[in-house]
């Protein structure tokens, strides 16, 4: 089955201190793109980027996107606060089996997100 995701697109008011917050929280280089009042950041995995641009604002409601941390959400989750960030759920055991464990955080942008790990 093909991806269903194709492009997230993260808004950020301050695009310097978002790409600092993800490239730390995800332990990842961005590769920046400036395009005079558009700016992006994409993620490696080609799936997405911090973007700034007029009329993307940050948001804590709406849909929400969930990173992979695979076996260090724990460590995602201490990340998020040492970058300035705020987990609004804690660590939560999903109740399907074999699905793995979740949080929620708001970004340095204020853009509410999730972190998912095994």
């Amino acid at each position: 089955m093909r991806k269903l995701v194709t492009w997230v697109d993260i808004p950020a008011v301050d695009f310097k201190r978002a790409v600092d917050f993800y490239s730390k929280l995800l332990q990842i280089e961005l590769e920046v793109f400036d395009c005079g009042e558009e700016k992006m950041a994409c993620f490696p995995t080609g799936e997405g980027a911090i973007s700034s641009a007029p009329g993307f604002n940050p948001s804590e409601n709406g849909s929400i996107i969930n990173f992979n941390c695979e076996n260090d959400l724990d460590g995602a989750i201490e990340r998020v606060v040492e970058l300035g960030g705020k987990i609004v759920h804690p660590k939560t055991k999903i109740d399907v089996e074999g699905r793995g464990w979740f949080a929620l955080f708001i970004d340095s942008e204020g853009n509410r997100l999730g972190l998912y790990g095994d």
